[in-house]
């Protein structure tokens, strides 16, 4: 079976750089209508103003941290391609902290802008998909959600305790959500991931040249993960190639998580 997803609406948050970006391309020239969503209307002016408004291309730039954002975003894919099939919660920071400031606010700060949107858009996707699924009375796979996560969620680097327990708590999002939407025939996975070059792992490495050097050192396979592995494994999931999956965190790190080291890096 192919991994085609032509034809089916995706919803791409993060989308306006990095690994949110491609995956939207990826999902796009794949012949999936695509909404590219972001905080940041000039970087998806930037990234898709030529290409915006073709067929299967549209960017919404907007604060998912509100509810109305939410309700506005997928009203905006509705009308735009009818019907929402795929969502990719790709929005993510990682952000080192010291883990005994008691005064740090790191956590909040990733609960309110990752983890709490991610949750929030899923329900909203979700209930949309269902009503799709009433109104065609039609059987098979309905929805497939996808969440990008990280493998701070299973390892330990006290700098990064809040982006960890953030991960962590998507990654049980995850599952819960999957229990929740199965009996509608949504699927709901992550992909938790190491070191992949987006655009911010290239900024840090050329700040930092010998972060290269660690990362590949902690690495089995020895290198850096090109964007595209992890958009094709992104497809994957939105595909029915995988319409048995679900409730799972499929792992992408060139075999980081097998090495015990607590000081490895941990993106």
């Amino acid at each position: 079976m192919s991994f085609s997803i032509s034809g089916k609406t995706a919803i791409v948050t993060g989308a306006s750089s990095g690994i949110g970006l491609a995956i939207g391309k990826q999902f796009a020239d794949a012949g999936a209508n695509v909404m590219f969503a972001d905080q940041s209307e000039a970087q998806l002016v930037d990234e898709l103003g030529e290409q915006a408004d073709e067929s299967n291309i549209r960017y919404f730039a907007g604060d998912l941290r509100e509810r109305l954002t939410i309700a506005n975003l997928l009203s905006a894919t509705i009308d735009a391609f009818d019907d929402i099939d795929i969502l990719v919660n790709g929005a993510r920071q990682v952000v080192a902290t010291d883990p005994l400031d008691a005064q740090d606010d790191t956590l909040d700060q990733l609960m309110n802008q990752s983890l709490l949107p991610t949750v929030r858009l899923s329900q909203q996707v979700a209930r949309r998909m269902i009503k799709q699924r009433e109104e065609r009375e039609e059987d098979g796979p309905l929805g497939s959600i996808i969440n990008l996560s990280s493998i701070a969620a299973r390892r330990t680097h006290p700098e990064l305790m809040a982006y960890s327990v953030a991960s962590a708590a998507l990654d049980q999002a995850t599952r819960s959500l999957a229990v929740a939407l199965a009996p509608h025939r949504i699927r709901v996975n992550s992909i938790g991931f190491g070191s992949v070059m987006s655009a911010s792992m290239q900024a840090t490495l050329k700040e930092n040249r010998s972060f290269r050097q660690d990362i590949e050192a902690h690495t089995p396979l020895g290198r850096v993960a090109s964007p595209t592995e992890l958009t094709e494994t992104a497809q994957y999931l939105a595909s029915d190639a995988s319409g048995f999956m679900t409730g799972q965190v499929v792992t992408l790190d060139g075999g980081r998580t097998l090495l015990d080291p607590v000081s490895a890096p941990m993106h």
